[in-house]
């Protein structure tokens, strides 16, 4: 099965995806916003639509990083380069500015689910942080010149899927604990930061030592 990464490569992004996940953002401020003014039913749908955008990045990153291997794959050496700066940077503006998470119930029209779907999907998809991110991140765990690269992206991203959906659930059943707690918690918040920063540095770091050798 040779879509399937090295062990350590995969342990290694299964534990970036969960700390990604579990990182307050553009997502979970949503899906807690909906279960807490519409109900976890609603917020589950956005989860669900969140998810399918994710589907499309991957799809997007895979044929088009595979792509530009076969073109050049000195280009995509610096492609990966670039990831490693932008994931530093990533790590340098956790420390700076915090996780950002304000959560204010407010009362709306019960949405369908199609619409919670459609939510979900597009504070996704529309995400320019999110698209930078899986441009950088994903080919982070192959290597040029892999001739499965676009079946090894496909597959890391259907686990990033599979990683972090539980958790985007299980921060819906837990909406009105959790959006209150860490408001009131921010010690927390600051301690997730710097494991963010710290992780991504380590990701960063170990890429541009690689392209120095």
């Amino acid at each position: 099965m040779d879509f399937l990464p090295s062990f350590p490569t995969l342990l290694a992004f299964a534990a970036a995806t969960l700390l990604l996940a579990a990182t307050p953002g553009p997502d979970m401020t949503l899906s807690i916003s909906r279960s807490l003014a519409q109900g976890k039913k609603a917020a589950l749908f956005v989860v669900l639509g969140t998810s399918l955008g994710i589907v499309v990045h991957t799809m997007l990153v895979a044929f088009g990083i595979s792509a530009l291997i076969t073109a050049s794959p000195t280009a995509f050496l610096i492609l990966k380069t670039g990831g490693a700066g932008y994931l530093l940077w990533l790590a340098i503006q956790a420390v700076r500015l915090g996780s950002k998470l304000s959560i204010k119930k407010v009362e709306e029209v019960k949405a369908t689910p199609f619409a919670n779907i459609s939510s979900g999907f597009w504070v996704n998809l529309l995400n320019p942080k999110v698209i930078i991110f899986f441009m950088t991140f994903l080919p982070q765990f192959v290597s040029a010149g892999d001739p499965a690269v676009t079946h090894k992206l496909l597959f890391l991203g259907l686990c990033f899927i599979i990683i972090g959906m539980p958790v985007n659930a299980a921060v819906v059943f837990a909406a009105d604990w959790l959006s209150s707690w860490l408001q009131n918690n921010r010690k927390v918040l600051r301690g997730m930061d710097y494991t963010f920063a710290g992780v991504f540095s380590v990701f960063a770091a170990k890429i541009l030592l690689t392209q120095a050798r």
